[in-house]
C-alpha cells in the first residue's frame, strides 16, 4: 500500500510546486532591481551625494511642478522599476550564461556610458558629464555597477539553477 500510495500523482504529497517560469523570474528581478536601486539613488540625492534624482525620467514627457516633489519621485522610481524590467530582458538575452561578477559590473558600465552620454540630449535637466560634479558622477557611476552586477548575477543564477535541474531531472528519468 504504502509504494502505491509514493507513485500516485494525485496525492497531495506527491504534486510538485509549480516553479515559476524563468522569464518571470527575470521580470521580477527587473522590477526589483529598478525600484530597489532607484530608491537607494533618491537617497543619495536626499542626502547631496549625487545631483540626479529619480524623477529625472519625467522630466522630458511630464508637465507640472508635482514631478519635482515627494510624489514626483516616487513615481519616478516606479517608472525606473518598469524600464529596468526591459534592461533585465536585454541581459536574459544576450548574457545570461555568463555567471560572473565582472560581466553585470560591464553591464552596468555600458548603461551607464548610454544613459550619460546617448540619452543625455533627451534629458534637457541633466548637464554633460563634464558638467557635473565629481561627486554625482562617482555615485551614479557605482550605482549602475552595482545595479549592474545585481541584475547580471540573479539572472546568470537562476539560469544555471535551472539548467542543472532539467539535468538532474534527464539524469533520474533515464535511471
Amino acid at each position: 500500500m504504502a509504494d502505491a500510495e509514493k507513485k500516485n500523482p494525485e496525492l497531495e504529497q506527491n504534486k510538485k510546486e509549480r516553479e515559476m517560469p524563468l522569464i518571470g523570474k527575470v521580470v521580477v528581478i527587473g522590477l526589483f532591481g529598478g525600484i530597489f536601486w532607484s530608491l537607494l539613488s533618491y537617497f543619495t540625492y536626499v542626502f547631496h551625494f549625487t545631483e540626479l534624482s529619480p524623477n529625472l525620467v519625467l522630466k522630458p514627457w511630464i508637465l507640472g511642478d508635482w514631478k519635482n516633489r515627494v510624489l514626483g519621485q516616487f513615481i519616478g522610481v516606479v517608472v525606473i522599476g518598469i524600464i529596468s524590467i526591459g534592461v533585465a530582458l536585454l541581459y536574459y538575452a544576450f548574457l545570461k550564461k555568463f555567471q560572473s561578477i565582472w560581466v553585470g559590473a560591464g553591464f552596468g558600465i555600458v548603461l551607464w556610458l548610454i544613459v550619460f552620454y546617448v540619452f543625455n540630449p533627451i534629458f534637457p535637466d541633466i548637464k554633460t558629464v563634464a558638467e557635473l560634479k565629481r561627486d554625482t558622477v562617482i555615485t551614479t557611476i557605482c550605482f549602475y555597477i552595482l545595479y549592474g552586477v545585481f541584475i547580471g548575477y540573479s539572472i546568470s543564477f537562476e539560469h544555471n539553477e535551472m539548467r542543472d535541474e532539467r539535468q538532474a531531472e534527464a539524469v533520474s528519468t533515464n535511471e
